[in-house]
């Protein structure tokens, strides 16, 4: 296979990405182009709201086709074209063959959540700090424990879980559960009376899954499984959805219980406070890397 890569400007980025669509471009990538220099801009947006923007001031487009030819010819379809003006080749070059599984595994290494508690992918060793320890490998649902807010919340679940899980975390409730990284770190840490739910029936499985894999024991469903109140209500899904959930979760917190969410970025703190206002008092928490952890006590 060969990767084409253009230079283009943030105008040009849609135009070129449906011309790369229809010369059948096996895939169509879009970087910043000052990515790891002092030019870098940040873009954040959510799955299902509308990108923030289509691309960055200086976009780096890479299409990958089958063969030398195809990439050849796309480049003299479109530098013909009138779009075109004000993108320049950068170059095309061939993919090397790779052991793909190998590569993928080299970028999971075990992720330090405190100094004795650890998420280890199954290809490694235990390290020798871990006291608890979750084996989880990259899969079809969200939470290897490598983003910040799954760190945060598992953080959260150490520090409150302490020596006496059962007391201090109670019934649990995943909600949005993805590998069922929470609900199982939770386990860890003493609780007994676990509920994890997604409305994504492959994150449903992948959580029963990795529960058996890891030796613990909870209830994974869909939504609907979630009934009753629960001393810790869990949520690590974006801000939006979690706007929209907040009668729903809060309503399911037990008098005296805790409220954890994540999936919110620094700038959306105040409209989570807002959304939860006519039902419980908001704080953030914890950050990290331009996310927080917000909690609330009922």
């Amino acid at each position: 296979m060969f990767e084409l890569s253009l230079l283009c400007p943030e105008d040009r980025v849609e135009t070129l990405s449906e011309a790369f669509d229809a010369l059948e471009a096996l895939s169509v990538s879009v970087e910043d182009a000052d990515a790891q220099t002092d030019a870098e801009q940040a873009l954040f947006g959510e799955p299902g709201m509308p990108a923030p923007r289509e691309g960055w001031q200086r976009s780096r487009i890479t299409a990958l086709f089958a063969t030398r030819q195809a990439a050849d010819e796309a480049v003299q379809l479109l530098q013909v074209q009138d779009f075109f003006a004000g993108c320049s080749v950068l170059g095309i070059a061939a993919v090397q063959e790779q052991d793909w599984v190998r590569l993928t595994q080299s970028q999971f290494e075990p992720v330090e959540i405190t100094p004795d508690f650890w998420i280890v992918p199954t290809w490694h060793e235990l390290p020798a700090a871990a006291l608890r320890s979750i084996r989880l490998d990259p899969g079809l649902a969200f939470g290897t424990g490598t983003h910040p807010t799954t760190r945060m919340c598992l953080r959260w679940i150490a520090r409150q879980g302490g020596a006496d899980g059962v007391r201090a975390l109670g019934r649990v409730l995943d909600y949005g559960c993805g590998s069922g990284i929470l609900a199982m770190g939770a386990a860890k840490f003493g609780a007994s009376d676990i509920d994890a739910v997604d409305i994504d029936a492959a994150a449903v499985e992948a959580t029963r899954q990795n529960a058996q894999a890891n030796g613990v024991q909870l209830n994974a469903g869909l939504p609907d499984q979630a009934r009753g109140e629960y001393q810790t209500v869990l949520a690590n899904i974006l801000a939006t959805p979690l706007k929209v959930l907040a009668p729903l979760l809060c309503a399911h917190v037990a008098r005296g219980g805790h409220l954890v969410l994540a999936g919110i970025l620094e700038r959306q703190a105040e409209e989570l406070q807002q959304a939860y206002a006519p039902w419980l008092p908001l704080q953030v928490a914890d950050s990290e890397d331009g996310w927080i952890l917000m909690t609330a006590r009922r």
